[in-house]
């Protein structure tokens, strides 16, 4: 008996399981889908399939560098218990690895890497069946060059960062200790973008828009309310860009003066290309503690 990409979608749509796997189940039933889900069932992948419906909120970020090419990575489980589980934490390694060997450009890609003869996306139902929780790779970011990673809290936070710099400063002590001061500034201020220059003009517009209201209806005159409007982006830049922000360590300096500092300090040349920054959960669940504070004193000591 046959079947179509209909009876596909509505297998996935029933098990959510892969449109490989449903496939694979029509034709070893010959098209029946009651027959293909007690396949998927006989299997194991049908019951991973119904956790996959369950909330994946906790779980850990990662970030690694291997060489030339870094990776940090956010996969998720349902609980901090079993994200504090060998297996997953082994898990997420694999992925991590995989990303710096292989570069998938995005997550299905890399579902579809293999590892001695596994796909990932075997390897995920698997751990979901063995845990008994559900597990989803949420995201990654992959960077090649000379990178430097940071990972707060054992995996609520992961930051990794990229600079332009010669390979013989990037051995150097100072090199480190700088680039890893830099990671947890990112970490924990936050910022948006690298320089002012990567801040879209609408978001500035807007930002303008808003605050030139609020400057008058504050009561005042129109071309007080533009300085006022001015120096308030300016805050903005400081408060949202990196290379503005105050140095956490030193806030009478920027964190561009702390680079241009230490690239003369070095007789080197120093500069931050990019950066990505992931926190467990990240706008799935809402944190309450105040961890800017928590780093901070962290690089006190």
């Amino acid at each position: 008996m046959a079947f179509t990409a209909k009876d596909v979608q509505a297998l996935r749509e029933r098990t959510g399981c892969g449109m490989m796997d449903c496939k694979k189940a029509l034709t070893e039933s010959n098209g029946d889908i009651d027959k293909a889900i007690e396949f998927l069932r006989e299997k194991g992948l049908a019951a991973a399939a119904k956790k996959a419906g369950r909330i994946a909120a906790e779980g850990v970020v990662l970030a690694v560098v291997e060489g030339k090419a870094g990776v940090v990575i956010e996969v998720n489980a349902e609980t901090d218990f079993v994200a504090k589980n060998d297996s997953f934490r082994e898990f997420v390694n694999t992925c991590a690895k995989v990303v710096i060997e292989q570069a998938p450009a995005d997550v299905e890609a890399l579902l579809a890497c293999s590892v001695n003869g596994m796909t990932v996306d075997a390897m995920l139902k698997d751990k979901i069946l063995t845990i008994g929780e559900n597990i989803k790779i949420r995201r990654f970011n992959r960077y090649e060059g000379v990178l430097v990673p940071y990972v707060h809290g054992g995996g609520t936070h992961a930051v990794l960062v990229k600079f332009d710099t010669d390979d013989a400063t990037a051995a150097k002590p100072e090199f480190l200790e700088y680039a890893k001061d830099v990671a947890m500034q990112i970490a924990a201020a936050n910022p948006g973008y690298l320089c002012k220059e990567d801040v879209p003009a609408e978001d500035i517009e807007k930002e303008k828009e808003i605050l030139t209201q609020q400057a008058i209806n504050e009561g005042k005159p129109a071309n007080i309310a533009e300085k006022m409007v001015m120096g308030r982006i300016g805050k903005f830049y400081k408060e949202n860009c990196l290379l503005e922000q105050p140095f956490v360590k030193d806030d009478k300096i920027s964190v561009q003066q702390y680079t241009d500092n230490t690239a003369k300090a070095l007789g080197a040349s120093i500069k931050i290309v990019a950066f990505s920054r992931y926190e467990k959960g990240e706008g799935l669940e809402k944190r309450q503690d105040d961890f800017a504070a928590e780093v901070a004193s962290m690089q006190k000591h």
